[in-house]
């Protein structure tokens, strides 16, 4: 039985069937269906209408943006023709959202994580050999004595970095999904940081640390990243 709040997802495929419902109805249907039973409830709902010939996918990025908002799993209706599109694979793992299909009902979490990245593999198979085409050409390269590679000091300083780096990277994101709530909330009069942290914790919406709770200080490190 399906418990807490969620972000659903669903996928048509030209503005025609956007507009008559044709095949988005059965997929809100079988949202629906998947979450029967327990206490749950769909913070927002996001209908992408796809051409095919499109590579970017706006409902898509706002779907995921207001799950990791919420810290709440993502219900993709239907699962059946991801294999098709890479990028659609690759946003999802790097997404840091949990993603539930409704047709595959017991794939979720980590099960449901390494069937995606199976599909990506096999997706990425074509880039693998041509990695492996470059190594041996840079092999070939170095045997005829050809120098390769730079200072060994700078790749050193960057490992050591990129925690840190990972970490604000981290930080930055967050602020950003962050950015339109506290955007209309400004808008709406509320400019106070002690305003906007009770907004927040209202609103529901975690802090950095998944706590319920905001106060002024998270507000400002947020603001300083947003404003900046």
């Amino acid at each position: 039985m399906a418990e807490g709040d969620f972000v659903a997802y669903y996928r048509v495929s030209t503005a025609k069937q956007g507009l008559s419902g044709l095949g988005l109805a059965a997929q809100q249907q079988a949202v629906r269906h998947y979450l029967d039973g327990g206490s749950w409830r769909l913070v927002a709902e996001f209908t992408e209408v796809e051409s095919g010939k499109r590579n970017d996918r706006p409902a898509l990025e706002a779907a995921l943006t207001k799950a990791r908002l919420h810290r709440v799993p993502l219900v993709v209706a239907k699962v059946d023709r991801l294999t098709r599109s890479l990028s659609f694979l690759t946003r999802l793992l790097d997404s840091g959202v949990d993603v539930r299909f409704c047709d595959l009902p017991k794939i979720e979490g980590p099960t449901g994580r390494f069937i995606l990245q199976q599909m990506a593999s096999v997706a990425e198979l074509e880039a693998g050999f041509i990695s492996e085409r470059t190594k041996k050409a840079l092999a070939a390269a170095k045997a005829r004595g050809k120098k390769l590679g730079g200072d060994r000091g700078v790749i050193s300083e960057a490992t050591w970095s990129a925690g840190a780096a990972a970490v604000r990277a981290r930080s930055l994101e967050r602020a950003k999904d962050l950015k339109p709530t506290i955007d209309e909330l400004r808008r709406s009069g509320v400019t106070s940081l002690s305003g906007i942290a009770e907004a927040l914790t209202a609103k529901g919406i975690p802090t950095a640390r998944g706590g319920s709770a905001w106060t002024a200080v998270q507000v400002s490190r947020v603001l300083a990243r947003i404003d900046h």
